[in-house]
């Protein structure tokens, strides 16, 4: 029996980095070889901003897990439905963005953890298991124990209630939105600031206090990785593919038509 070991939480596990790169503007199973090839642990396949399908979405998810790298899922706020989807489809792990107290953390838990940790329903075979059919007990516990849940703290109420949600039992990981905290924040951009900082230490003692891993998104120069790696952080979302490419491509055609005597 084939299993797709989760590369993403086995990182974590040994208390390395584990690095994704999001994937929003690229929609086929190309992307896969691509990053694996790059060296990054997981996939952050995008289902909150962008256009792809769970379809499409599913389809890069059961070839990632073929190529070793792990392919994790955001989806849109509230849409635990479609989480419990992708995960029958092939996800290894989930995100949800804008989770701001413990209340909704528990019912994220409760929803896509099998029994008897919460009441996640049972959909049949696999792609994790190669679809092959093998006791029910057996598979929910192995998927359950295999699966990365992630929240995003993305809101100065979601800092404040950092402790709380990570004291949440079947939540793996709080992943700091340092984009939108900004925002909401007053400091659009700044990721960097002093007020995120805070947020990030606060959110750091929470998971250190609770077991949890502690993840970033917005950190991208070479300073703020500095930074947020050095404080602990050690889930770390570190770019997306249509920043990546443009930047190189821009990069490459400015240093071709330099040449022009």
């Amino acid at each position: 029996m084939g299993f797709a070991v989760n590369a993403a939480k086995a990182r974590l596990k040994n208390n390395e980095l584990s690095i994704g790169i999001g994937i929003r503007l690229t929609r086929n199973v190309d992307i896969v070889k691509v990053m694996k090839a790059a060296g990054f642990d997981w996939l952050f396949l995008d289902l909150e901003h962008g256009s792809m399908s769970i379809e499409t979405c599913c389809e890069i998810a059961v070839t990632a897990q073929d190529s070793g790298i792990a392919p994790i899922v955001r989806v849109p706020h509230g849409e635990l439905a479609m989480a419990t989807r992708v995960l029958d489809g092939g996800a290894l792990g989930i995100v949800i963005p804008h989770v701001d107290t413990a209340e909704e953390a528990r019912e994220i838990a409760d929803r896509l953890r099998y029994p008897p940790r919460g009441h996640r329903s049972v959909g049949g075979g696999l792609a994790q298991f190669d679809y092959e059919p093998m006791n029910m007990g057996e598979m929910t516990r192995k998927s359950d124990d295999n699966m990365l849940l992630t929240v995003m703290i993305e809101t100065p109420k979601a800092v404040k209630n950092a402790e709380a949600i990570a004291a949440v039992p079947g939540i793996d990981c709080l992943l700091v939105g340092a984009s939108d905290l900004s925002m909401e924040m007053g400091i659009p951009g700044e990721t960097g600031h002093k007020k995120i900082q805070a947020a990030v230490d606060k959110v750091l003692a929470a998971c250190k206090k609770h077991k949890k891993w502690p993840g970033m998104g917005g950190a991208y120069t070479d300073a703020l990785l500095d930074l947020y790696i050095g404080k602990g952080m050690k889930f770390l979302l570190a770019g997306n593919d249509l920043p990546m490419l443009t930047g190189a491509a821009r990069a490459h055609q400015n240093k071709v038509r330099s040449f022009q005597k």
